[in-house]
Formats: C-alpha cells, structure tokens, sequence
C-alpha cells in the first residue's frame, strides 16, 4: 500500500468506518479485528497480534493458511490457465475426477466440479429429483446444507424465519443426540431406533407419495458437532431404500481426512447414492463436488440433467484439489488427524474434568465440540457463556468459534488446520483453560489459576 501520510491508527478508523457504510451484513458479528496475512494455523492482525485459527478459516483451510504447495500450484495455474468456457475440458478438471472416485469405494466414479457446499447439494438435490421423478427431501432437524433454495430448504438450523415458502416437500426429523435423548430405553439411553421408525412415520403420514431423497451430514457440525450414533446410517439408508429414496450425504465438512478416514462415512459402511464435497475440499479456496455412480448419472442424463453453471469444471481450482490430495497422500493426514485429534481430545477432557462449565466433549478427529453448560434452569445461559468464553478467546489469541441452539446452550467447534503441530494444539488448549478460568470459575480459582503464554508473533 502506498504511503498516503495518516498513521495506522487513522487508516485502522478508515477502515471501521468504511466497513460499517458499505458493508451488508450478512447474519454473524463481524470479528473486531484487521486481517493482513495468514501463515500455517495462525492469522496475524494490523496492530501484529498473531491469533491462532481454531477454525480452519470457515472449517476449509484443512492444510493450514498459504500452505507453500498450494502457493506454488496457484501461481503456476493462473499464469497457464484459470477460467474456460463451462463446456470445454481441461486436465486438471479429469485428473481431479479420476483421483476423487479413486479415493471411493463402489459404485462412486462420476463426479461434477463446482464451487461451494450450497452448489454441491443444490445439484444433488436436482439430480435425485430428476432420476426419482420425485420431489419431497427429508433432512435432519439441526441441519446446515446451505443458503440456496433447495440447500436452504433442507435447513433447519438456522434462517427459516421470514423468507416466505421454501422448497415444496421439505420434511425435517429429529436428530439422534445421545446426551440429550428424547426416546429412550428403559436406562434412559436414546433408543435412536424407535426415535427414526416413528419419524418415517411421520414422514410417511405427510408425503404426498413423492419421496425422494434423505439429505443429511454424518456429524452436523451446525447443529452443535453431533454424531449419530454407530448403526443409525445403516438404518436411515434402508429406510431411504424400503421408499425407494436416494440418500445423498453431506461431507463438506467431514470429508477428506478431518475426522480420521478419508470419509466420515466409511465408519458406518454405507455407500450414499450421492455424496456431496466442498470446504475441505479446495482447502479454502471455492471448489465442491457432487460424485454419484454411472447408472444415476446416465439416468439423470437421458432426462437431460442440467446444471450448468459460470464455474462448473474450472481449470484453476480443480488444480489445487489435486495438490490437495497430494499432501493428504504424502502426508499421509487422515492418520495425523487420528493421532492429533485424540491428543486434542484428551487434553479437551481433562478441561472438562477441571472446569464445571463444560457439559460435554464430543466429536471425532480434529472436529470436536465443547458444549458449555446452561444452569439448570436457564439453558440460555451456555449461550451466554459461550460468547464470553470465545470473547476472551479472541483477545488471549486463539480463534473460536461458537454454535448457539435453543435449548443446547453453547457449543465450540474446533477444527483446526489437520497440519497442526501438538504444540500449537497445546497452546489452544492453554488459551481456553485460562479463558474458561477468567470467565466461568468461581472467584477462588481465578485468583490462583496460573497465566498462560499468548499467541503474539
């Protein structure tokens, strides 16, 4: 930038001022600091603060910031070939395809590039619309699958308020949540079974006939890092079949190598019909992918599937999924997500053991959530605590991120870049344990909780 005479703290008021007139607000607070660069699993400020990155930039930067394999790969992409006609092919775009499927079981070989999870799961609910010739899509009662009209329609976590009608035939059913069970054994334990046979019921008794499709997430990060538990999908998915309904999972997230196998899926051993991809994907730069095998596909082309868009098979982005998937190769990341995502679990449970304020650990990999508990009489005040606890996060250098639900309280996802070191591991959980010891203990163990280090450069 060139020198225009004022001090940073004038360009910094420039800055504010400018963001509050031109700015549209967009549905979440705005972070109250100046972003210039970002490095490996930290993001560094105008005023030099260094913050550590809990969260993967939006959950995407699974290989760290400007990680130097994706630096070079822009930089010899853009200057060879970026942007083509959407009709015409280049290697990178088959390349990707061909790697993808082959990092898939059968019967998953056909795949379409595009650019966010919202445009992934709009294709695939168009496909399975169209190869059904069905329109209804059930989706769990937390989820997040986007903020397009088929996506936001199968939504149910947030931003259904005020918009006029959705998609028609969107049904949404519970989520199998074993700390919070609402159908229980004779133990008190959820009975997720009984919980999913009467929510087809219900289903059933609203469908007009037209079932087409489940669009869930193996883990509803959104909704509060929730896992159902082991047995559900494989259940959901002959529910899908007994209706002759195509089950389409949601990995933007989940998939590739966060939560310690190449797919979030793989644990259950169900095959979706279709699979959706994209955050993880492009490691912070705008690519997804719908993938599906042949014999959806050549239906769904005989009936002149059509999706067409600006950015379908881009040459730029399909090249850096494929370093992508050359570092998780290499680096061989869904093991290194395993073995860091317990050491991160088990320094989060020892906090849990310290800290009354933490009402649960939960998750798999390196996407975990920390639920903080309400009172028990007031669960709105986790809610109140979270945004506290991530408050004071932020300010000792360590970026969280918090979910807030009706009833749930507050639950912090983290998921930090899978190349994380252990000691940047520790440092966040250093961070937290002061930040819940500041905000949340009583008096007593404040006064005699030791400092920490902060995250400065």
């Amino acid at each position: 930038m060139a020198d225009d005479g004022r001090t940073g703290t004038d360009r910094d008021a420039q800055f504010w001022h400018d963001a509050r007139r031109h700015l549209l607000r967009y549905g979440v607070a705005f972070t109250p600091e100046i972003i210039e660069r970002a490095s490996g699993s930290f993001v560094h400020t105008a005023d030099g603060r260094r913050i550590l990155d809990f969260t993967s930039g939006q959950m995407s930067a699974i290989l760290g910031h400007s990680h130097p394999r994706i630096v070079e790969c822009v930089q010899r992409q853009i200057a060879g070939l970026d942007h083509l006609y959407s009709g015409m092919l280049s290697r990178p775009v088959v390349d990707l395809a061909r790697r993808l499927a082959g990092t898939l079981p059968d019967p998953l070989d056909k795949v379409l590039l595009l650019t966010t999870g919202a445009e992934s799961n709009e294709a695939a609910v168009r496909m399975a619309k169209l190869v059904t010739g069905r329109h209804e899509i059930v989706s769990f009662a937390r989820s997040w699958h986007g903020m397009t009209q088929a996506a936001a329609s199968a939504t149910y976590s947030a931003g259904r308020k005020g918009y006029g009608p959705g998609a028609p035939g969107n049904f949404a059913i519970p989520v199998p949540h074993s700390r919070r069970p609402d159908i229980t054994h004779p133990d008190g334990t959820l009975d997720w079974q009984r919980q999913l046979d009467l929510a087809f019921d219900l289903v059933d008794a609203q469908s007009t006939g037209s079932l087409a499709a489940c669009l869930v997430e193996p883990i509803l990060s959104s909704g509060g890092v929730i896992e159902p538990p082991a047995g559900y999908f494989a259940a959901l998915h002959r529910k899908c079949r007994e209706r002759g309904m195509l089950l389409i999972l949601d990995e933007a997230q989940t998939g590739l190598c966060r939560t310690g196998t190449w797919y979030a899926f793989e644990r259950d051993g169900v095959v979706p019909d279709l699979l959706t991809l994209s955050k993880t994907l492009g490691a912070g730069l705008p690519l997804a992918a719908l993938v599906t095998s042949a014999e959806i596909e050549e239906r769904a082309h005989e009936r002149g599937f059509l999706f067409f868009t600006t950015h379908v098979s881009d040459p730029l982005v399909a090249a850096v999924g494929n370093t992508v998937l050359d570092v998780l190769e290499t680096d061989r990341l869904d093991e290194r997500a395993r073995v860091r995502g317990a050491f991160l679990r088990k320094g989060l449970d020892e906090l849990a053991a310290r800290h009354p304020a933490i009402g649960d650990v939960r998750g798999r990999g390196l996407l975990l959530g920390v639920e903080l508990a309400g009172s028990d009489t007031d669960a709105s005040a986790g809610d109140t605590l979270g945004a506290r606890v991530t408050g004071r996060c932020l300010e000792l250098g360590l970026h969280m991120n918090i979910v807030q639900l009706p009833g749930m309280g507050g639950t912090l996802r983290i998921a930090p870049p899978l190349t994380a070191t252990e000691e940047e591991l520790s440092l966040g959980l250093e961070i937290l344990d002061l930040a819940l010891t500041q905000v949340a203990a009583p008096r007593s163990v404040r006064e005699t909780r030791p400092h920490t280090r902060r995250a400065r450069g």
